[in-house]
């Protein structure tokens, strides 16, 4: 995988790969940091929201508290007052009776008066003869069968609020109720203390949210938001409080937008029953901001990113028209045009290969002079040579003035500067001397391997980038002995044959495996293919023993070699596809005497 990725990289032009440099290192950051910030900032808001939400709805409580327990004192001390018993429960003979008794009672006007937070006192009796115009009510049986009036009796002196309307101005207010026992009398009465509405909502007019306080039937006691005071939480698009799961903060949705909301379950201090703290807001109105900055945000990160995309371009231009220029130049002087001259202004890597480039044509051309000059006087001298000096001279070519001669024009090429020629001289020298060493026995795969890398290495100087090669050699088989020169042939084979003719070039694999007690070794291309009525024609060479040589280092010499030396079995196998490579293979056996 790493291997394909590498060269999928390798095949991207330059321009390209900038691109995606840049989209690695800057654009891909900047989305994830952006997205990382945005989110970061929606969710600060949205906690410093419910944090002042929660806040608000501690104050609320409070607040209210203190308001409520003024009710929840007076009703604990009308209950266990005994002129209120007296009063309550006097059989009056005349209109003058009641109005004088209810004047020398003024504790209901007292405590309206000195306490704002409360509007009015009631107390239910059942008494034909008091006045229904005062805080004294006649519990007739309209009242009588009213919830909150059968749910007081029901209690046994335990106070509750709940959301009812008055009996004198048929307005509704939250109200405090409780039974009241008249020892003496051996009668009851229900006492009503109705909160001040305008007290109540003035405490949730403070708060920057909407703010409700709900009785247990969803009713809304108390708001701060118009037009919604004695209405239910249905009637202004919520949901009712049973079918929310915990005290929130809730999502909730109203007329298509999303809200957060916060229920507080309260239980007054002396009651029997609770009362709901709600408070809401939109979440549009919260992150308003927030968005507001991201999307100036992200106007400017994407003009940057678009600049910096059109300066990319730009410099990826300057860059890659230089190396165009260059390549046109070698290809020039591949194509024989050793005059050429190259000019490339630049200090930077691209200037000093350009400089290079031209010291090294001056280099090749002085060098083929001198070539050209040897070989004149060469020519000259065996003009001038007769028979016997021919074959003087032929005798002293021996393989030591080769080697000599070739170390020769590797010392000048490497002196000149000239090391990827001197490296290829030497390569050369070396694979000549191994030829010329190999003698009738075996050698190790190690020296075998040396030889093929010469020869790969001789013609990736040659082929340049057209030729790519790989090696895999299992550990184990290094050392094993193989008969020589029985690799190497076949790897030419496929870099004549196979890349020759192919102006992309192509890759080279030598793949050597130990398995199964077998040395397995797989030459391949990926280069023109043979066509099938030549792969059969070569099938059929190879097992075809006429006119066959002893000094051939050919596929048939190889392939009767293997078959001579480890069975009839061992041969090469060949297949290839058109257009698609071809592949050489052989496996033989290890035995004891292929250990070193």
């Amino acid at each position: 995988m790493y291997t394909r990725i590498i060269t999928f990289m390798n095949n991207l032009r330059l321009r390209t790969k900038l691109f995606l440099s840049f989209g690695s290192v800057v654009l891909i950051p900047v989305l994830i940091v952006g997205v990382f910030l945005t989110s970061e900032l929606r969710n600060m808001a949205m906690n410093n929201a419910l944090k002042q939400i929660t806040a608000n709805v501690d104050r609320v409580k409070k607040r209210t508290s203190e308001m409520l327990n003024v009710p929840v004192d007076i009703v604990y001390r009308l209950s266990n007052d005994s002129r209120l018993e007296e009063a309550a429960n006097h059989r009056y003979e005349s209109v003058y009776d009641v109005v004088q008794a209810y004047w020398d009672y003024p504790d209901f006007r007292d405590f309206v008066r000195l306490y704002k937070e409360i509007s009015s006192i009631r107390l239910y009796i059942d008494n034909p003869t008091v006045l229904n115009n005062w805080e004294f009510l006649q519990a007739d049986a309209a009242v009588t069968r009213e919830p909150w009036y059968q749910l007081a009796l029901a209690q046994k002196g335990l106070a509750f609020w709940s959301y009812i309307p008055d009996s004198r101005n048929g307005q509704y207010y939250l109200s405090l109720i409780r039974k009241v026992d008249f020892l003496k009398q051996r009668t009851t009465g229900v006492l009503v203390v109705n909160v001040n509405s305008d007290q109540l909502s003035s405490i949730l007019k403070q708060e920057t949210f909407e703010t409700f306080i709900v009785d247990e039937n969803d009713h809304i006691v108390a708001s701060n938001r118009a037009g919604t005071l004695g209405k239910s939480l249905h009637e202004i698009n919520l949901k009712p409080l049973s079918t929310l799961a915990g005290h929130g903060p809730a999502d909730i949705t109203i007329d298509g937008q999303s809200f957060k909301m916060l229920i507080d379950d309260w239980h007054p201090v002396g009651s029997l029953n609770s009362l709901r703290i709600i408070s809401i807001f939109s979440v549009e109105s919260i992150v308003s901001e927030p968005n507001r900055i991201i999307s100036l945000a992200s106007s400017v990160i994407i003009s940057s990113l678009f600049l910096a995309i059109i300066l990319i371009y730009y410099f990826s231009r300057l860059l890659t028209g230089r190396m165009l220029h260059l390549s046109k130049h070698i290809s020039k002087v591949a194509s024989g045009n050793l005059e050429a001259r190259l000019v490339i202004d630049g200090k930077d890597e691209i200037g000093q290969l350009a400089r290079q480039f031209n010291h090294m044509v001056r280099n090749v051309n002085e060098l083929m002079s001198e070539v050209q000059e040897s070989n004149q006087q060469k020519n000259a001298i065996l003009l001038k040579q007769n028979e016997i000096k021919f074959k003087m001279m032929a005798s002293q070519i021996n393989p030591h003035f080769l080697f000599n001669a070739l170390e020769s024009i590797r010392m000048k090429a490497h002196t000149r500067g000239q090391t990827d020629i001197a490296q290829v001289v030497r390569l050369l020298g070396k694979m000549m001397r191994k030829n010329l060493e190999v003698g009738g026995g075996r050698i190790t795969l190690q020296s075998e391997l040396e030889t093929v890398n010469c020869y790969l290495v001789i013609q990736k100087f040659r082929y340049n980038d057209r030729l790519a090669y790989e090696l895999y050699v299992d550990p184990a088989a290094n050392t094993l002995k193989i008969p020589p020169l029985i690799i190497q042939p076949l790897v030419e084979n496929c870099v004549i044959h196979g890349l020759e003719d192919r102006m992309d070039g192509g890759m080279v694999r030598v793949d050597i495996r130990v398995e199964d007690a077998l040395l397995k070794v797989q030459v391949s291309d990926n280069g023109t293919g043979i066509p099938p009525a030549r792969l059969a024609e070569l099938r059929q060479m190879l097992d075809n023993n006429d006119d066959y040589e002893t000094h051939s280092i050919g596929m048939r010499n190889i392939h009767l070699r293997l078959k001579l030396t480890y069975g009839p079995e061992c041969g090469l196998v060949l297949s290839s596809q058109s257009g698609y490579g071809t592949q050489i293979s052989f496996a033989i056996p290890i035995r004891s005497d292929s250990y070193v």
